[in-house]
């Protein structure tokens, strides 16, 4: 397997694989969250509600808490961006192991900060600070993620959230059935769409597993998600030992 300068950037069957894989790395971790503290992690969408929530109720403080809180993903995304981003445009090795590294040590720390009790009870109160802490970090994990693979993906692929991937898999299916009537490459088409299909299932199935293991093991299912982690970490690192430079390639 290549895992040079192109790493995830092209739409085939073994990036399928792995967005896959990282979706349902994400619906663990957002799973993961809402179990622990009862709310989203992997989207801010949620996050905007539960404040015109908490302001219609006149909960101002745990209003402005909950939107302090997406600014993390934010945090996480500019982080990829200067990692990823940026270094493509300046011609250079992007540091993908730095990106997912970060998420691994990152999971890896509420995973086990998580059963040293570092934020409190899994399941327990939001007023707990210990839970804005947990909705932080893993929203900034997701942050990272999602800007990551949206950048080497050219921004073709997200696998925090489903929204976008349902909307084009909508696209892409009335595409395939208006194939006769269109000069659209369907070959193209098709593979998008399996693809599409293949981060919906891995995130919807990443969430009923989840599910399942934070009922049984608590904090200690952030095993799992830490262990898809490591793998991505491991790849990434493989990726910067094989081509430490693109200096002299051809664009991307």
């Amino acid at each position: 397997m290549n895992f040079g300068p192109r790493f995830m950037t092209h739409v085939t069957p073994r990036n399928t694989l792995l967005w896959m894989i990282l979706a349902f790395q994400a619906g663990v971790v957002n799973i993961g969250g809402l179990m622990a503290c009862h709310r989203y992690v992997s989207h801010v969408t949620g996050f905007a509600t539960f404040f015109g929530y908490d302001i219609a109720e006149g909960q101002y403080g745990e209003a402005l808490g909950i939107l302090a809180v997406p600014m993390f993903f934010l945090l996480g995304a500019m982080i990829s961006g200067e990692l990823i981003d940026t270094r493509l445009r300046m011609g250079k090795m992007p540091r993908y192991y730095i990106s997912f590294g970060s998420i691994f040590f990152l999971i890896a720390l509420v995973w086990l900060g998580g059963l040293s009790n570092l934020f409190g009870p899994f399941g327990g109160d939001l007023a707990n600070p210990g839970s804005y802490s947990l909705l932080a970090l893993l929203c900034l994990v997701c942050g990272i993620q999602n800007g990551t693979v949206t950048t080497v993906s050219r921004s073709v692929v997200r696998t925090t959230h489903l929204t976008g991937v349902t909307t084009d898999l909508g696209i892409g299916i009335v595409r395939y059935f208006n194939r006769k009537r269109s000069s659209h490459r369907i070959e193209d088409e098709v593979r998008a769409n399996y693809m599409r299909f293949a981060i919906i299932f891995g995130f919807v199935f990443g969430s009923g597993a989840g599910a399942l293991l934070f009922k049984a093991y608590d904090y200690g299912a952030f095993m799992l998600p830490t262990i898809t982690a490591l793998g991505f970490f491991g790849l990434a690192i493989l990726a910067h030992l094989r081509e430490p430079s693109i200096e002299n390639s051809k664009a991307l």
